[in-house]
């Protein structure tokens, strides 16, 4: 098991870097699209949460897809730094919004994904992190109430609003849309949708030797803004993984969102899927509360025990990275870096603890 971090855009800098390796870490997991584009509700101090209905920010060039150089120049930045770049996590909604909702644009955006995930290859960057949803992470709001008052996000209550046209996976692709909003689709349809994606990408990931890695619904409600979501219980992680039998059909499981289902034991779920040897790197953080209301909270307080999520890890022999997706912000001049530098501490005391009980449990000789 190792310990990294993610960093968003805007975060690809020496400082950051240094910031990781100081606090630990090994390995960090990129975000190149910019959530906080044009985004008034979304400052870029915390984690990209928007208002309850307001999006994130605005996608990015449809015309512009990364380049080769541009991934082997960020992959030598942060190697230079002393760590290893293991995955980017979310593709930008301008390039794929309509594989999302089955548009006219979607066979030229398959060959984006496609030509997206040669290129990852090319670079050596062997993960693709993805969320499979149209409310994308949506209906959320920002609250003091965790410890001592820290500032963190939680729902308080079901997000019914529908989706403006012109916007999927809660960004703005189209600021010209015509007025209106996107019509509901059944959960059968969202899922031939991504039976659809992973055919037409398996291939082309494998032969390039990177793992798309497939994030649970977060929140994890049956339906969010009047669309259907995917995986919202714990169990169907399975189908998901059952769709395309694949090395590079993986996942990216998320500690909080499994903690957040109304359904199923997160501790199952983490030994279950360990145990197949399906996750490709994982999110921890904790929460209190169960979906739709819930709030996120520090890594030692939430209903979750964490101690116990990563004996699981380590009595399964995963590999994998580890990393805090968010935190509560902290009173203190760099709130962000300090919520992450508590939960980062948190992990590796207790994997000293794990690592140092498996030795005194091995037989002497």
């Amino acid at each position: 098991m190792k310990l990294g971090l993610g960093l968003y855009r805007h975060m690809l800098t020496r400082e950051y870097y240094a910031f990781a390796q100081q606090a630990g870490c090994t390995h960090v997991v990129i975000h190149l699209v910019d959530y906080f584009n044009q985004g008034p509700s979304n400052p870029r101090n915390n984690q990209p949460t928007g208002a309850k209905y307001d999006p994130w920010g605005v996608a990015g060039d449809a015309e512009k897809l990364w380049t080769v150089d541009e991934l082997a120049r960020i992959r030598k930045e942060i190697e230079d730094a002393g760590l290893v770049l293991t995955a980017i996590e979310n593709l930008d909604p301008a390039h794929w919004h309509d594989i999302l909702l089955d548009g006219p644009q979607r066979s030229q955006q398959i060959e984006n994904v496609r030509t997206i995930i040669r290129r990852m290859g090319e670079a050596g960057i062997p993960i693709l992190g993805y969320n499979f949803s149209l409310a994308g992470v949506c209906g959320r709001v920002t609250v003091s109430s965790g410890r001592g008052g820290a500032v963190t996000v939680g729902m308080d209550g079901p997000a019914d609003v529908p989706i403006p046209n012109g916007m999927v996976w809660n960004m703005t692709y189209d600021r010209n849309a015509p007025p209106g909003t996107l019509a509901s689709i059944s959960h059968e349809e969202l899922w031939r949708r991504l039976e659809r994606f992973l055919e037409d990408v398996m291939p082309v990931a494998e032969e390039s030797g990177v793992q798309l890695a497939a994030h649970p619904d977060d929140p994890p409600m049956p339906v969010m803004r009047q669309q259907p979501r995917l995986v919202y219980q714990p169990h169907m992680y399975q189908r998901l993984i059952d769709l395309a039998p694949s090395k590079s059909n993986s996942l990216e499981l998320c500690v909080g969102t499994i903690a957040e289902m109304t359904e199923g034991d997160v501790y199952e779920a983490v030994d279950r899927y360990s145990n197949q040897g399906k996750i490709a790197y994982i999110h921890l953080r904790n929460v209190a509360g169960k979906v739709p209301y819930y709030r996120e909270t520090f890594i030692d307080e939430g209903d979750v025990d964490m101690n116990r999520i990563l004996s699981i890890l380590k009595r399964n022999n995963f590999d994998g990275v580890v990393i805090p997706d968010h935190t509560p912000q902290m009173s203190c001049p760099a709130p962000w870096h300090a919520g992450m530098a508590h939960t980062l501490g948190y992990v590796l005391g207790v994997s000293a603890m794990l690592e140092s009980a498996s030795h005194k449990d091995r037989p002497r000789r």
